[in-house]
């Protein structure tokens, strides 16, 4: 085990991290994330546990919720959740009875997720979905069509956010159209939260009923979610977390939650949530100038959506082809999407990580003509080992632990 954490250690300090729904934590939350808390089971909530021995478990608790309702301005916080899904997985308990209430979300294949009702997840197993999509001209979201499909469809919940949306939602907008129908409305915004709470991407905490979101995107944090609504809906929220769907919270990412909500408060935040979205936009420029088409023609926030229908390729050859030159990033569906989900014509791009190690603009510049030399010949073996080369000589020069 010791030398696969070694290699793996090698492979990040030595690629191009380009995953968008990753990111690397600082050492204060590895730290705390490998400490003493994980020995402890933890059932229940502050000053209502089902241990005895929980008095420091439930100062940590209360400090991350602290952290993060400061951090987004909110009046309840659950942060037992162990994944974003989990997140969305009690929110949907909390409102909706299975197998009669439907909801409304962002179709799979357009860039929601698979817990936004996806009929192989739980959600679209345990109720009745219908999925809006983007204007497939646009490629951005069409607010009047989902108002129209609202009111046609009579959900008791629409949920809003992506996980491969390259452009900033209205989050009030989606509030008053599930106003308009006696819908609930939840944002998860696992890709955005960093974005969110720094002040770059529209915070929709206080503008829907309720947000979820993971921490380990661009919160930078550990694995792991939380849920964010008024007082209102505390109590329900908090019974379908536990004991609805979980037992003991996993004290040890609670407490890293805890440090990375404190590092997000920081000043120095938001300028390194700004450098994310400047690095993406800057990458998009240059693959949209080597003739790479980007769904929707760019980006507002930390991810950038290439089509390749048009190269000849598939985004599993892509990423198989970008992978072997030291560059990790994804296959993804796109609008109008005809190949399986385990194939694709998409690949996905995501600037977290690598704005996490220190670079700018200009490593943007470099990265994004390596892809574009790759994505121009993905048979060319001499030009992957040429790029790999390349990629493993700038990569060692950036640090993988933010300070």
């Amino acid at each position: 085990m010791a030398r696969i954490i070694e290699s793996e250690t090698l492979r990040q300090l030595n690629g191009v991290e380009l995953i968008a729904s990753e990111n690397l934590v600082s050492r204060a939350v590895l730290e705390a994330m490998g400490s003493i808390m994980t020995n402890k089971y933890a059932e229940g909530y502050p000053g209502k546990r089902y241990y005895g021995g929980c008095e420091f478990h439930d100062q940590a608790e209360n400090l991350a919720r602290d952290r993060v309702k400061e951090l987004f301005g909110a009046e309840h916080a659950n942060v037992q959740p162990h994944s974003g899904t989990q997140a969305n997985m009690a929110v949907y308990f909390s409102v909706m009875q299975c197998g009669v209430d439907r909801m409304m979300s962002m179709s799979l294949t357009q860039g929601g997720h698979l817990s936004h009702g996806s009929p192989v997840s739980f959600s679209g197993k345990m109720y009745e979905v219908h999925q809006y999509g983007v204007d497939l001209t646009s490629e951005t979201l069409d607010y009047g069509a989902v108002e129209e499909q609202a009111r046609r469809v009579k959900p008791k919940v629409i949920v809003c956010g992506a996980s491969a949306y390259p452009r900033e939602i209205d989050f009030k907008a989606f509030q008053e159209i599930a106003d308009g129908v006696d819908a609930y409305c939840m944002a998860d915004i696992a890709h955005i939260a960093g974005l969110c709470a720094a002040g770059i991407h529209p915070n929709p905490t206080g503008v829907v009923d309720f947000v979820t979101s993971t921490t380990h995107k661009t919160l930078r944090g550990p694995r792991g979610g939380f849920i964010l609504c008024g007082e209102e809906y505390a109590q329900s929220i908090d019974k379908a977390v536990f004991p609805g769907m979980q037992g003991g919270p996993l004290m040890h990412t609670i407490a890293a939650k805890a440090v990375c909500f404190a590092e997000a408060l920081r000043p120095t935040y938001r300028e390194y949530a700004r450098q994310i979205v400047l690095n993406a936009q800057t990458m998009a420029t240059v693959l949209d100038d080597a003739g790479l088409r980007l769904v929707s023609g760019g980006t507002d926030n930390h991810l950038i959506l290439i089509d390749l229908s048009n190269r000849g390729i598939t985004g599993l050859e892509a990423e198989e082809a970008l992978g072997r030159a030291g560059i990790t990033v994804n296959k993804n569906t796109i609008p109008n999407e005809n190949r399986s989900p385990f194939v694709t014509s998409g690949l996905r791009i995501g600037t977290p990580a690598v704005t996490s190690r220190g670079m700018k603009e200009s490593e943007m510049r470099t990265i994004g003509r390596w892809i574009a030399r790759v994505l121009e010949d993905i048979t060319n073996e001499s030009v992957i080992r040429q790029v790999a080369g390349e990629v493993t000589e700038m990569a060692s020069r950036y640090p993988l632990h933010p300070e």
